[in-house]
Protein backbone atom coordinates (compact mmCIF):
# COMPACT_ATOMS: atom_id res chain seq x y z
CA UNK A 1 0.00 0.00 0.00
CA UNK A 2 1.33 3.20 -1.13
CA UNK A 3 1.43 6.02 1.53
CA UNK A 4 -1.08 7.94 -0.51
CA UNK A 5 -3.79 4.76 -0.62
CA UNK A 6 -3.01 4.40 3.61
CA UNK A 7 -4.45 8.16 3.82
CA UNK A 8 -7.05 7.53 1.25
CA UNK A 9 -8.21 4.36 3.31
CA UNK A 10 -7.85 6.59 6.72
CA UNK A 11 -10.04 9.35 5.75
CA UNK A 12 -12.80 6.99 3.81
CA UNK A 13 -13.25 5.08 6.76
CA UNK A 14 -13.25 7.67 8.83
CA UNK A 15 -16.33 9.05 6.99
CA UNK A 16 -18.35 5.89 7.43
CA UNK A 17 -17.40 5.54 11.12
CA UNK A 18 -17.27 9.32 12.69
CA UNK A 19 -19.13 11.44 9.68
CA UNK A 20 -20.10 14.01 12.52
CA UNK A 21 -17.30 14.82 15.06
CA UNK A 22 -17.04 17.75 16.92
CA UNK A 23 -14.40 18.82 20.24
CA UNK A 24 -15.26 17.46 23.68
CA UNK A 25 -14.23 21.18 25.40
CA UNK A 26 -17.47 23.11 26.19
CA UNK A 27 -17.37 26.55 25.00
CA UNK A 28 -19.62 28.74 23.33
CA UNK A 29 -17.03 31.31 21.74
CA UNK A 30 -13.60 31.16 19.94
CA UNK A 31 -12.38 32.69 23.43
CA UNK A 32 -14.25 30.56 25.55
CA UNK A 33 -12.35 27.90 23.74
CA UNK A 34 -9.02 29.06 23.52
CA UNK A 35 -9.25 29.16 28.02
CA UNK A 36 -10.42 25.71 27.99
CA UNK A 37 -7.67 24.71 25.69
CA UNK A 38 -5.31 26.48 27.45
CA UNK A 39 -6.78 25.00 30.76
CA UNK A 40 -6.70 21.16 28.85
CA UNK A 41 -2.77 21.22 28.49
CA UNK A 42 -1.80 17.96 30.30
CA UNK A 43 -5.58 17.87 32.13
CA UNK A 44 -8.45 15.77 30.76
CA UNK A 45 -11.61 17.45 28.80
CA UNK A 46 -13.80 15.81 32.03
CA UNK A 47 -11.96 17.54 34.65
CA UNK A 48 -12.12 21.07 32.41
CA UNK A 49 -15.69 20.63 31.19
CA UNK A 50 -16.20 20.44 35.55
CA UNK A 51 -14.02 23.87 35.80
CA UNK A 52 -15.41 26.30 32.89
CA UNK A 53 -19.04 26.28 33.49
CA UNK A 54 -18.54 28.52 36.64
CA UNK A 55 -15.59 29.98 35.09
CA UNK A 56 -17.82 31.53 32.05
CA UNK A 57 -20.61 32.45 33.83
CA UNK A 58 -18.50 34.82 35.44
CA UNK A 59 -15.84 35.59 33.01
CA UNK A 60 -17.66 35.06 29.70
CA UNK A 61 -15.30 36.98 27.56
CA UNK A 62 -12.35 38.44 27.60
CA UNK A 63 -13.35 41.98 28.66
CA UNK A 64 -14.92 40.49 31.63
CA UNK A 65 -11.62 38.04 32.30
CA UNK A 66 -9.24 40.55 32.06
CA UNK A 67 -10.76 42.27 35.72
CA UNK A 68 -10.44 39.25 37.18
CA UNK A 69 -8.31 39.15 39.81
CA UNK A 70 -5.66 36.11 39.93
CA UNK A 71 -6.53 34.95 43.33
CA UNK A 72 -10.52 34.38 41.50
CA UNK A 73 -9.24 32.50 39.31
CA UNK A 74 -6.71 30.09 40.36
CA UNK A 75 -10.04 29.28 43.20
CA UNK A 76 -12.10 28.43 40.25
CA UNK A 77 -9.62 26.38 38.43
CA UNK A 78 -7.71 24.67 41.09
CA UNK A 79 -8.91 21.52 40.38
CA UNK A 80 -6.60 21.30 37.09
CA UNK A 81 -3.37 20.47 36.43
CA UNK A 82 -1.18 23.36 36.85
CA UNK A 83 -3.46 25.89 38.36
CA UNK A 84 -0.75 28.58 39.64
CA UNK A 85 0.51 28.90 35.74
CA UNK A 86 -2.78 28.38 33.94
CA UNK A 87 -4.53 31.00 35.61
CA UNK A 88 -1.72 33.37 35.12
CA UNK A 89 -1.95 32.70 31.59
CA UNK A 90 -5.28 32.81 31.17
CA UNK A 91 -5.46 36.53 33.16
CA UNK A 92 -3.01 37.99 30.67
CA UNK A 93 -3.92 36.35 27.60
CA UNK A 94 -7.63 37.93 28.36
CA UNK A 95 -5.98 41.51 28.66
CA UNK A 96 -4.21 40.87 25.87
CA UNK A 97 -6.73 40.17 23.49
CA UNK A 98 -9.02 42.92 24.82
CA UNK A 99 -6.00 45.20 24.63
CA UNK A 100 -4.44 44.28 21.14
CA UNK A 101 -7.25 42.89 19.72
CA UNK A 102 -10.23 44.55 21.14
CA UNK A 103 -11.59 41.37 22.76
CA UNK A 104 -11.53 39.42 19.84
CA UNK A 105 -9.74 36.07 19.29
CA UNK A 106 -7.39 36.28 16.76
CA UNK A 107 -7.46 33.58 13.99
CA UNK A 108 -3.98 33.58 12.41
CA UNK A 109 -1.77 31.02 13.89
CA UNK A 110 1.28 33.10 14.58
CA UNK A 111 -0.54 36.03 15.74
CA UNK A 112 -2.23 33.57 18.33
CA UNK A 113 1.26 31.90 19.69
CA UNK A 114 1.72 35.37 20.85
CA UNK A 115 -0.19 34.99 23.83
CA UNK A 116 0.77 33.47 27.20
CA UNK A 117 0.21 29.75 27.34
CA UNK A 118 -0.61 29.59 23.90
CA UNK A 119 1.71 27.05 22.09
CA UNK A 120 1.60 25.92 18.08
CA UNK A 121 -0.98 22.89 19.23
CA UNK A 122 -2.85 25.33 21.36
CA UNK A 123 -3.33 27.73 18.30
CA UNK A 124 -3.82 24.86 15.56
CA UNK A 125 -7.24 23.73 17.86
CA UNK A 126 -8.29 27.41 17.65
CA UNK A 127 -8.07 27.72 14.12
CA UNK A 128 -8.84 24.64 13.29
CA UNK A 129 -12.56 24.69 15.57
CA UNK A 130 -13.15 28.18 15.60
CA UNK A 131 -11.95 28.98 12.36
CA UNK A 132 -12.22 26.17 10.17
CA UNK A 133 -8.32 26.58 9.03
CA UNK A 134 -7.05 23.39 7.27
CA UNK A 135 -4.51 22.31 10.36
CA UNK A 136 -4.02 19.86 12.17
CA UNK A 137 -3.54 19.96 15.93
CA UNK A 138 -0.96 17.07 17.19
CA UNK A 139 -1.14 16.24 20.73
CA UNK A 140 -0.10 13.05 22.18
CA UNK A 141 -2.71 10.93 21.13
CA UNK A 142 -2.44 12.48 17.31
CA UNK A 143 0.81 11.95 17.53
CA UNK A 144 1.13 8.19 19.28
CA UNK A 145 -2.27 7.30 16.34
CA UNK A 146 -0.05 8.39 13.57
CA UNK A 147 3.12 6.35 13.89
CA UNK A 148 1.52 3.30 14.81
CA UNK A 149 -0.92 4.22 11.75
CA UNK A 150 2.38 4.76 9.37
CA UNK A 151 1.11 8.35 8.76
CA UNK A 152 3.98 9.51 9.83
CA UNK A 153 7.86 8.99 11.01
CA UNK A 154 8.46 12.42 12.21
CA UNK A 155 10.01 12.75 15.27
CA UNK A 156 8.85 15.91 16.41
CA UNK A 157 4.64 16.83 16.59
CA UNK A 158 5.74 19.91 13.81
CA UNK A 159 7.05 17.11 11.46
CA UNK A 160 4.20 15.01 11.85
CA UNK A 161 1.80 18.33 11.74
CA UNK A 162 3.45 18.69 8.15
CA UNK A 163 3.39 14.68 7.09
CA UNK A 164 -0.80 15.29 8.38
CA UNK A 165 -1.06 18.25 5.92
CA UNK A 166 0.82 16.69 3.01
CA UNK A 167 -1.45 13.69 3.22
CA UNK A 168 -4.93 14.90 4.12
CA UNK A 169 -6.94 17.09 1.66
CA UNK A 170 -7.48 20.79 3.13
CA UNK A 171 -11.98 19.62 3.24
CA UNK A 172 -10.89 16.78 5.69
CA UNK A 173 -8.45 18.25 8.08
CA UNK A 174 -10.74 20.01 10.35
CA UNK A 175 -12.12 16.86 11.05
CA UNK A 176 -9.48 14.80 10.83
CA UNK A 177 -7.78 16.34 13.89
CA UNK A 178 -11.21 15.06 15.60
CA UNK A 179 -10.97 11.90 14.09
CA UNK A 180 -7.25 10.90 15.12
CA UNK A 181 -7.82 12.71 19.26
CA UNK A 182 -11.02 10.21 19.54
CA UNK A 183 -9.61 7.65 17.95
CA UNK A 184 -6.42 7.55 20.27
CA UNK A 185 -8.16 8.40 23.37
CA UNK A 186 -10.72 5.64 23.53
CA UNK A 187 -9.40 2.83 20.87
CA UNK A 188 -5.59 2.97 20.21
CA UNK A 189 -5.08 3.87 23.88
CA UNK A 190 -1.48 4.87 24.54
CA UNK A 191 -1.15 1.56 27.46
CA UNK A 192 -4.02 -1.10 26.45
CA UNK A 193 -4.96 -0.01 22.95
CA UNK A 194 -8.04 -2.08 21.80
CA UNK A 195 -6.72 -3.39 18.79
CA UNK A 196 -9.43 -6.12 18.79
CA UNK A 197 -12.21 -3.66 18.16
CA UNK A 198 -10.04 -1.23 15.54
CA UNK A 199 -11.00 -0.44 12.37
CA UNK A 200 -7.44 0.04 11.30
CA UNK A 201 -5.84 -3.54 11.93
CA UNK A 202 -4.58 -3.73 7.95
CA UNK A 203 -3.01 0.20 8.45
CA UNK A 204 -1.49 -0.71 11.32
CA UNK A 205 1.80 -0.94 11.53
CA UNK A 206 3.13 -2.38 15.23
CA UNK A 207 5.03 -5.67 14.99
CA UNK A 208 2.43 -8.15 15.20
CA UNK A 209 3.08 -10.16 18.30
CA UNK A 210 4.97 -7.31 20.00
CA UNK A 211 3.23 -4.55 21.08
CA UNK A 212 -0.75 -6.03 19.78
CA UNK A 213 -0.45 -9.16 21.27
CA UNK A 214 1.28 -8.07 24.52
CA UNK A 215 -1.41 -5.43 24.93
CA UNK A 216 -3.90 -7.87 24.59
CA UNK A 217 -3.01 -10.29 27.19
CA UNK A 218 -2.52 -7.90 29.74
CA UNK A 219 -5.50 -8.40 32.48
Amino acid sequence: MTQKERYATLVSRFQQLMPTVASELSFGSPFQLLIAVILSAQCTDKRVNLVTPELFRRYPDARAMSHASLEELLELISSVSYPNSKAAHILETARQIQERFDGEVPSDIDTLMTLPGVGRKTANVVASIAYDQPVIAVDTHVFRVSHRLGLSKGKSPEAVERDLERGIPEEFRARAHHWLILFGRYTCKALRPLCTDCPFQDLCTVPGGTTRQNFLKRP
